[in-house]
């Protein structure tokens, strides 16, 4: 399997793994319940993810590729600076839900990286 075919696989199950995070942060939200540690570690794997995406991506561009430019700020800037004012966001809070920033961030990344599949799909 190329460095290509990885990074395209991985790329779906980001987007999906997103996906995945925003329906359980709101069925969380809705049933007025906390999240534990399987949504927690969920985030944590799909923050990792996106930077062995970006690191394969990087390989790719080493290797001669020409990615569009919007591949890179829908891939990996745009949710990056989401991720980043959630954790500012979330170190405020002083009572629960504190997975609420978290879940709609998880939305937005789940558009952001849907539309990187797109335009890396191109």
């Amino acid at each position: 399997m190329s460095v290509i075919d990885v990074h395209r696989v991985q790329g779906v199950a980001i987007v999906v793994g997103w996906g995945l995070l925003f329906v359980w942060g709101l069925g969380l939200f809705l049933r007025k319940r906390d999240a534990g540690r399987l949504y927690w570690g969920l985030l944590v794997v799909l923050q990792l993810a996106l930077g062995l995406q970006l690191v394969a991506g990087l390989v790719q561009l080493a290797l001669g590729g020409q990615p569009q430019i919007l591949h890179w700020v829908y891939g990996a800037v745009l949710p990056a600076g989401v991720l980043v004012l959630c954790h500012v966001l979330t170190r405020g809070l002083v009572q629960p839900p504190y997975h609420l920033f978290f879940t709609w961030a998880a939305l937005l990344v789940f558009g952001l990286t849907g539309r990187a599949l797109m335009t890396g799909f191109a």
